[in-house]
């Protein structure tokens, strides 16, 4: 029998760790930006385009390398920062996966080109598919500049695979958040399609959360400062005010490394109980300092997943540093004991206080007969006294009596209506369960409905037609509401203002950063106008992963997401008829916009067999 193992070429095993590391244009991203803050680069350039399929631009101005190393930096398993097994349990270093640079060049065309401090000319050197094609002198500035063309050009299967632009956008932006909040003593720039997206300058850690998410949270910041014999934590957690549909305002760093930790997530959603609605998430940045050696950051390839020693001790640390900051500076309202209270309070030596006095009537039965006496107090006991008890009986007995025949009658005239049916009721009954179902009868049995997911498919199909005939009414706010969005949320929401204002809306862009929010769809007059927008945006963000859905749909979506009856309201039986009458007349009753069951119709006869 022939041997049937065989060493891979090299070639084939870069490609294969490139699925390790290289899971998408934000992989990329996230390589070769870590790969220049080890570099000491003090201003790194990031530019993508066609969301890192046609461009991925890296440059910084970082110490470079020289011909030798820059090309020996795209050979498999070759670093500068690693030289033992020892260097494995203390590092504090972000890209030494051998720099990355031999996975991304077996999946795509990489041209390099740097320079050292002390050398005059550079060297250019251009890679694809792990084959060198050209290295030559040039001349360019210090550091690394990066050019990553035509991404997994040669593993069709895997670029196939990618995602919508608007989603690989999103991620590529979550990793370049990921990093900037961890170094906020680099400069960035971040092009997007060639428009700049971000912008900053080295700053401290405050100021550089603000640069990213919005001016805005700069007044919901709470600061954390608690520093232990295990850990020291510090960073900031948002007020409960601040709060969001989604995670995407919640960072650990550890040693300046973002992770993911939901063990310690937990430590921080257990200090907001009963802070924030259920559903919700809070805001944070949470910096923690520890020695290397007692974690282990190699559990997983893209290393977001740390491992640690004294797990149970910092979940509990971690807690009541949280607990702390947000009962001292934002629950409880202090008081100022330096404050001269005696300000405004005016008292005399010679004031005499006479205590209250209680009139009572010493002459005074409950058993005699009914007659008024001072006071206003009455003695009166009525006659046959005892029928009192038995009255309380018979209304008890009233409350459990079952249904007379004419009601029983009704009830069957009611089973007999079709489910077609969906206007012109004389009789109708309907129920609410758990304050989330409504049920009512219909020719074949009963009908359940999912009173939050009706009332999201018929404010999809509302907001839809208002944005197709662009007829939407509006009702002006009290004062004019400032909205300092994200850069990433600005423009979300430059791309449907328009839209928005032909529903209704009226917002109106302020100098470069900031909107107007004027009025509001007369539909939408009860919810916080602010909060609105908030949460369009972020749904918006989230419904970007289907490109097959236009942006009218999307709109119309969110919105019906975001303005839908809460799951746990309380409905008049009006209004549980309004909202069956209204989703039958649906184009498609049975389901909500993203797919998810609106009703469940239960036949008689299933209720017939459970009872035999």
């Amino acid at each position: 029998m022939a041997d049937i193992i065989k060493l891979l070429s090299d070639s084939v095993a870069n490609q294969i760790a490139a699925g390790e590391v290289i899971q998408r244009p934000a992989s990329v991203v996230k390589e070769l930006v870590e790969n220049a803050i080890d570099a000491g680069a003090t201003e790194i350039k990031i530019a993508i385009i066609d969301a890192g399929r046609t461009l991925i631009q890296v440059s910084d101005n970082g110490k470079g390398m020289s011909p030798q190393d820059a090309r020996t930096a795209f050979e498999r398993h070759a670093t500068s920062k690693i030289s033992s097994a020892d260097d494995l349990f203390a590092i504090r270093s972000m890209g030494f996966r051998g720099e990355a640079l031999a996975s991304i060049a077996a999946v795509a065309s990489v041209e390099l080109r740097t320079k050292t401090e002390g050398q005059d000319l550079g060297t250019c050197i251009n890679i694809s598919g792990s084959k060198v094609e050209s290295q030559e002198v040039v001349n360019c500035p210090k550091g690394a500049n990066f050019i990553v063309k035509n991404l997994f050009y040669n593993v069709p299967a895997r670029r196939k695979f990618l995602k919508s632009d608007p989603v690989e956008n999103r991620h590529i932006t979550t990793e370049i958040h990921r990093i900037v909040l961890a170094n906020p003593e680099i400069a960035f720039q971040f092009m997007l399609d060639n428009k700049i997206v971000l912008t900053l300058n080295p700053e401290n850690h405050k100021q550089r959360i603000v640069n990213v998410f919005g001016k805005s949270i700069n007044q919901h910041l709470v600061s954390l400062n608690t520093e232990t014999s295990i850990v020291k934590i510090s960073g900031f957690v948002a007020k409960p005010e601040r709060t969001r549909k989604t995670t995407n305002e919640q960072f650990f760093f550890v040693n300046k490394r973002f992770m993911i930790h939901p063990y310690f997530r937990k430590a921080i959603s257990i200090a907001y109980e009963k802070l924030i609605p259920e559903g919700e998430f809070p805001s944070f940045f949470v910096y923690l300092e520890i020695d290397p050696s007692t974690i282990d950051i190699n559990i997983h390839p893209t290393k977001t997943e740390i491992k640690f020693e004294e797990e149970q001790s910092i979940f509990q640390i971690l807690k009541a540093s949280v607990k702390e900051a947000l009962g001292k500076f934002n629950i409880v309202p202090g008081l100022d004991f330096e404050e001269n209270i005696t300000r405004d309070v005016h008292l005399t030596s010679n004031t005499s206080f006479k205590p209250p006095t209680i009139n009572i009537n010493p002459d005074y039965n409950p058993f005699k007969s009914h007659t008024q006496h001072k006071g206003g107090q009455s003695n009166y006991v009525p006659r046959n006294w005892s029928s009192l008890y038995e009255q309380s009986q018979n209304k008890n007995r009233e409350d459990f009596v079952l249904p007379q025949q004419e009601n029983i009658e009704e009830t069957q005239n009611l089973l007999s209506r079709d489910e077609t049916q969906s206007t012109s009721f004389n009789k109708s009954l309907f129920f609410q369960l758990k304050n989330k179902y409504i049920i009512t009868s219909v020719k074949s049995g009963m009908v359940v409905i999912d009173q939050k997911r009706a009332h999201e498919r018929i404010l999809y199909e509302n907001f839809l037609k208002l944005l197709e005939t662009r007829k939407g009414v509006s009702q002006r706010t009290l004062f004019p509401v400032i909205i300092e969005p994200s850069p990433t949320e600005r423009a979300v929401i430059l791309e449907i203002i328009t839209d928005l204002n032909n529903i209704g809306f009226e917002i109106v862009l302020v100098g470069k950063e900031k909107f107007e929010l004027r009025a509001v769809p007369g539909d939408l007059t009860d919810i916080d106008p602010k909060k609105l927008i908030d949460e369009i945006v972020y749904a918006i963000a989230e419904l970007q992963g289907s490109a097959k859905v236009v942006l009218n749909e999307k709109i119309a979506l969110a919105l019906a997401k975001t303005s839908s009856i809460r799951v746990a309201k309380p409905l008049t039986e009006l209004e549980m008829q309004e909202i069956f009458q209204k989703l039958m007349l649906c184009s498609d009753h049975n389901y909500t916009p993203e797919g998810k069951k609106i009703l469940e119709v239960i036949k008689i006869e299933e209720i017939e067999q459970k009872l035999n």
